[in-house]
């Protein structure tokens, strides 16, 4: 019996030193993530400079999102960057890593796993500053394009109403490649090569073996790369502020950009906030439906 009682306390004292030293964490979390979600929800509801007396406004701030054109523009430029800042990178990372996996032997495996992981350690300020001397009106891609001979397609692409857009786009793809290569990369390591041996005994060329057996297998890698990729696409802010500022006109303006101009710029906090609310709505609703994917696949 006193062992049978001694059980529980036992059991609950395990349990209160695991929180004690959650705690900290737990802690900082509110303070830090939580408290500032819930102010920015406050902020949303009403109309505030930021210094003066607020206005109760209630849904008023979300009904200009959806219903202001440069607002609800900078939603859907967003949603138009995940095909460069997600879909580029993720098969063309597949693709890359595959052939590394092929010659992973190689002194050339390692320099290009090294060349292709070098954007994510340059920070962004830099690399928006390089690329927008690249694409240029007189930068090197457009000197490059006239030696060819294709003269006639130069122009300043950061600042062209039909190109800027897309410029942006790939200088995020050429940032995200490299993780994306280098995640999958590590995905294929942990792929049994008795299934690629037997797969070559039953006559499956490369192509079968990739759409066969590598893609199937990097189902939760693809998912978090493009989760991550995602992400990185509806909350693109230091790329743009530097290469483009949002223009020409509104053409590259997105919802963190958007945010800051509202903020610290025309001093609407509440609309600042009520686009925050939009913007992680919209990071949650895209982040969910990839994870359920990768989990359901793992049944």
């Amino acid at each position: 019996m006193g062992l049978s009682h001694r059980r529980p306390a036992v059991v609950k004292l395990r349990g209160l030193t695991g929180w004690l030293f959650v705690a900290p964490a737990l802690a900082f979390y509110a303070v830090f993530v939580l408290r500032p979600i819930a102010l920015t929800v406050q902020y949303s509801l009403y109309d505030w400079d930021g210094i003066g007396p607020s206005t109760w406004v209630g849904p008023a701030n979300y009904g200009k999102v959806f219903t202001d054109p440069d607002l609800f523009d900078s939603l859907v430029n967003a949603v138009k960057l995940i095909v460069f800042f997600s879909a580029i990178p993720v098969v063309l990372g597949l693709a890359i890593a595959a052939t590394i996996r092929r010659i992973a032997a190689s002194r050339l495996a390692l320099i290009a796993r090294t060349v292709l992981f070098l954007p994510q350690v340059i920070p962004l300020v830099a690399a928006g500053i390089a690329w927008s001397w690249l694409l240029a009106s007189t930068g090197v891609i457009n000197q490059l394009l006239s030696l060819v001979g294709l003269g006639g397609v130069t122009r300043a692409w950061l600042g062209d109403f039909a190109t800027a857009l897309p410029a942006v786009g790939m200088i995020g793809a050429w940032v995200l490649l490299g993780l994306c290569t280098l995640l999958l990369l590590a995905g294929m390591s942990k792929i049994d090569p008795a299934l690629y041996e037997a797969a070559r005994l039953d006559g499956a060329g490369a192509w079968r073996e990739f759409v066969s057996i590598t893609v199937p297998s990097l189902r939760q890698e693809i998912a978090v790369c493009v989760t991550v990729t995602v992400i990185a696409a509806l909350a693109s802010f230091d790329i743009i502020y530097i290469s483009t500022q949002g223009g020409p006109g509104n053409t590259t303006m997105v919802p963190g950009l958007q945010i800051f101009y509202l903020a610290f710029s025309e001093r609407e906090v509440g609309m600042a906030s009520a686009l925050a609310v939009v913007l992680m709505v919209l990071v949650i609703a895209c982040a969910l439906p990839i994870q359920w994917f990768a989990k359901d696949g793992n049944r």
